[in-house]
């Protein structure tokens, strides 16, 4: 971290010097390149492949002024000088001792070593580089097709600063040639079957234009094609193409003759090579090896065609080994299933990377022994892990948790999982001066119990095969909170179904889905949101003299007391002994009581949902990929339904009640869409578009607080405070601002700077409001497309520094547009760094 922040203190200081000289090392007789242009058939191209093919780029500025600040020859430098103030006799003696100006000395040539890494030596324009450039962009020319293309670069200085200039590459395409007559050549009747069966997938056809990267995915295609059709050991080798180009300019109708040659395999005997004909191979037996080898098995079983191979005993239920593998007897062979039988196997956690090898049976030629090796992980496994995190609710919170993970729980793969965690916090809010530093607590264990299967009354196999990795979870938790705004207990317990039918796809099912939240202290409300309670004193301040008893003595201003005297004027208001004076105090007070009931009140969940997931993200490193999220939830259906027939008590509102708690009733939907494109290189433009919509109905008029939705923060709208957006046009009413209704969108500007150093820009826009729901207050309802003109906007820029393993993240967010002002005042009315607001994130928003 000290690091981190040095290097940014540098690369400030570095901003702030206007007067850097970018051509102080460059030589009176060398030019520093400025900029590198392409021109095709004469028009100005902007390709980051082509860019890629260029050997010399410019320098980034910053990078340069950083390395330009280091000193030439600085070891020996400093050590000559360090020598001579040794041998001298002056001041600095008197300050400092030898063997500390030593360690100065270490450290200025630390320093300025670390300059000239971290730096990047002045490009100097090198004629040579530039003409194997030009080579390289006339191969690239040729790969499409441009086989008479001419390629030439000019080295400008017009328009440059002083020891300056550009390079200017011209590509001269001429007409491009087109594939024509396209046959085949294949030598084995099988491999021609094949080919046959799948040729409207080809890649290549007649009239395409050349181009060398659809031949090389043919290949690929036709590799992959042959090692999933049987054909054991293709070689990607026996591909090849005979395209006539001598004919072409020969006739100069740049219409090429073309040709798919597949060839037999060849082996190396001695020194021949021997022809072996492709054949389709088929599996014979596929033996499962458990925690040993060949040698030292001592029983065996067969199970549905497998023959499992083990020790003493089997500890693992034959289907659990068998369903994790993808190779069935009697199939042709295919390469993918060898694929997929490592991950099932490694996706049930309870045994370590596995290996598959075949052989051919005996007395055969074409059928194989597939052989599998898995090795069992610990029965046991105990988890630690720590977390520092910084929320509204507390200045600091440290959490501390345990788990303890159990294998192979009833012999059937499955795992087991017990997890504690405790966090300490500090609040100063709640802080009093005998009160000891840490002053919140939170406590949580949680119980976890996952099947490698579903666990379901049918057989689900023909809908959900084993590779789509079907999973069943069941878990049940609890979690106590002390100084934690109510003082919340909450249970909660769930069933889910997931599966994958591939790599790019999820599903997600929580048949069961039930949360009891119990607030502790609901006395503590006007202690916890401040908000609320300044709006209820400033209604009750005029009764003061009428009713002393409520407020607080000897006080400068009204104070109520918490909690005595804000019952009090409540119960009073409501019974008719105070009577508020206007229309709009009488407006202020019923939404400040909607909102207390709201948030005191205990919320009992019963819900079932489903989220569907859909991404084309290739690696962790694909910076060009979308993501799709869409979820829907119900609420409540089922106990409505059990209510119809054996009645619930009800409250004084005529609410149902299960065990003295009322139950929520809603549908909720949500759509998440995120798009990133790699812009150059390493940058990167990420958009997010984000809707969802709670809907209450029968049993309820609102949304419980933790299903609604909230604005602002590190990782939505980032010029707002978490919970201080919105709703709609409303200046901050409440302590933590929600509703049931949210539309956000966000843009952002990925950009190197220096190193694992990242900028950002973005511009963030988005808001929530209440709709169908009990809410009257106008200001907080959405209205339809008018209320559009809500939409909150920020922007702003961050940086980032990346560990490897996370990504630290300091954004600050501008105001830009607040809906909640007056409306010739919204745009840039606080667009200013007192209005700023820093966030402080883990890894990237979206």
């Amino acid at each position: 971290m000290r690091n981190f922040f040095s290097k940014i203190t540098v690369f400030l200081i570095i901003f702030l010097i206007s007067s850097c000289n970018a051509v102080k090392r460059v030589e009176d007789d060398e030019l520093l390149l400025s900029k590198n242009t392409i021109y095709i058939n004469d028009k100005k191209i902007k390709n980051e492949d082509l860019d890629g093919l260029i050997s010399q780029k410019p320098n980034n500025p910053l990078r340069l002024h950083i390395y330009n600040l280091a000193k030439e020859n600085s070891d020996s430098i400093y050590l000559e000088r360090l020598q001579r103030q040794l041998d001298s006799s002056r001041f600095w003696k008197k300050f400092l001792s030898e063997k500390q100006l030593i360690r100065w000395t270490e450290y200025k040539m630390g320093f300025n070593n670390w300059l000239r890494n971290s730096g990047e030596a002045p490009v100097i324009i090198d004629k040579d580089k530039a003409k194997r450039s030009t080579e390289r962009l006339s191969s690239y020319a040729y790969n499409f097709g441009y086989f008479n293309n001419t390629t030439s670069y000019k080295i400008d200085t017009s328009g440059q600063k002083n020891k300056r200039a550009e390079i200017v590459y011209k590509i001269d395409t001429g007409k491009p040639f087109m594939i024509d007559s396209l046959k085949t050549d294949i030598v084995s009747d099988v491999l021609d079957s094949i080919y046959e069966a799948h040729k409207k997938e080809s890649l290549i056809n007649d009239g395409d234009q050349f181009n060398l990267n659809n031949f090389n995915a043919e290949r690929e295609r036709l590799n992959d094609l042959y090692l999933n059709s049987g054909i054991y050991r293709f070689q990607r080798t026996s591909i090849s193409y005979d395209i006539q180009r001598d004919t072409v300019e020969a006739n100069k109708d740049y219409k090429m003759p073309t040709t798919i040659i597949i060839d037999n395999a060849y082996e190396r005997i001695g020194d021949s090579l021997k022809e072996i004909p492709y054949k389709v191979h088929s599996i014979n037996n596929v033996n499962i090896f458990t925690d040993t080898n060949t040698s030292d098995y001592t029983d065996t079983i067969n199970y549905n065609g497998y023959t499992i191979y083990y020790k003493d005993e089997l500890r693992y239920k034959p289907k659990s080994l068998t369903d994790a593998v993808a190779i069935t007897p009697g199939d042709i062979y295919k390469d993918n299933d060898r694929t997929l039988t490592y991950k099932q196997i490694s996706n049930l956690k309870n045994f370590r990377y596995p290996t598959v090898d075949y052989t051919y049976a005996e007395n055969s030629d074409s059928a194989l022994n597939s052989n599998i090796y898995i090795s069992s992980r610990p029965k046991f496994s105990l988890g630690l892990n720590t977390d520092i995190s910084h929320s509204n609710i507390q200045d600091i919170g440290m959490s501390f948790g345990t788990s303890l993970l159990s294998r192979n729980v009833f012999r059937g793969a499955e795992t087991l999982e017990l997890a504690l965690k405790g966090t300490i916090g500090s609040s100063r809010e709640l802080r009093n001066e005998d009160d000891p530093f840490f002053n919140i607590l939170e406590l949580g264990a949680d119980i976890n119990l996952n099947f490698p299967r579903f666990l379901l009354p049918f057989n689900t196999d023909k809908r959900v095969p084993k590779y789509m990795n079907p999973n069943t979870r069941l878990s049940a938790g609890i979690t106590t909170q002390k100084n934690i705004g109510l003082d919340k207990q909450s249970l909660n317990t769930l069933l889910r179904y997931s599966w994958s039918p591939s790599n790019f796809k999820k599903s997600i099912v929580e048949l069961i889905n039930i949360q009891f939240v119990k607030n502790i202290n609901p006395e503590r409300y006007y202690l916890v949101y401040r908000n609320s309670y300044n709006r209820l004193n400033d209604i009750a301040s005029p009764f003061e003299n009428q009713h002393p008893d409520y407020f607080e003595p000897d006080t400068d201003s009204p104070q109520l007391i918490i909690p005595e005297g804000t019952n009090a004027f409540i119960n009073a208001v409501e019974d008719g002994t105070i009577s508020l004076n206007s229309q709009e105090n009488r407006e202020e007070f019923n939404s400040i009581i909607e909102q207390e009931e709201r948030l005191t009140t205990d919320n009992l969940i019963f819900a079932t949902n489903y989220t569907y997931t859909r991404n084309n993200r290739k690696s962790y490193t694909d910076n060009n990929f979308y993501q799709f999220r869409t979820k829907i939830e119900l609420a409540g259906n089922l106990l409505s339904g059990i209510s119809s027939v054996f009645p619930f008590d009800k409250d004084e509102k005529g609410t149902k009640l299960v065990f003295g708690v009322p139950y929520s009733q809603y549908v909720k939907t949500e759509f998440d869409f995120i798009k990133h494109w790699r812009v150059f290189k390493d940058n990167t433009l990420a958009f997010r578009a984000f809707t969802g919509i709670a809907v209450p109905y029968g049993n309820s008029g609102n949304i419980p607080f933790i299903r609604s939705y909230f604005a602002g923060g590190s990782n939505d709208n980032r010029a707002w405070q978490a919970y201080s957006l919105g709703p709609g046009r409303t200046d901050n009413l409440n302590d933590y601002n929600e509703a049931n209704f949210k539309i956000s969108f966000n843009l952002e500007y990925r950009f190197d700077i220096l190193g694992d150093l990242k900028g950002a820009l973005f511009i963030d826009s988005g808001n929530i409001w209440n709709v169908f729901d009990d809410i009257q207050d106008e200001k907080r309802i959405f209205e339809g497309f008018d209320s559009l003109s809500e939409l909150a906007v920020g922007s702003g820029f961050g940086v980032r520094y990346d560990f490897s393993f996370f990504v630290i993240r300091l954004d600050t967010g501008f105001k830009t547009y607040n809906p909640a002002l007056e409306k010739d005042k919204r745009w840039f009315n606080e667009y200013n760094f007192r209005n700023a607001v820093l966030n402080i994130g883990i890894n990237y928003p979206f």
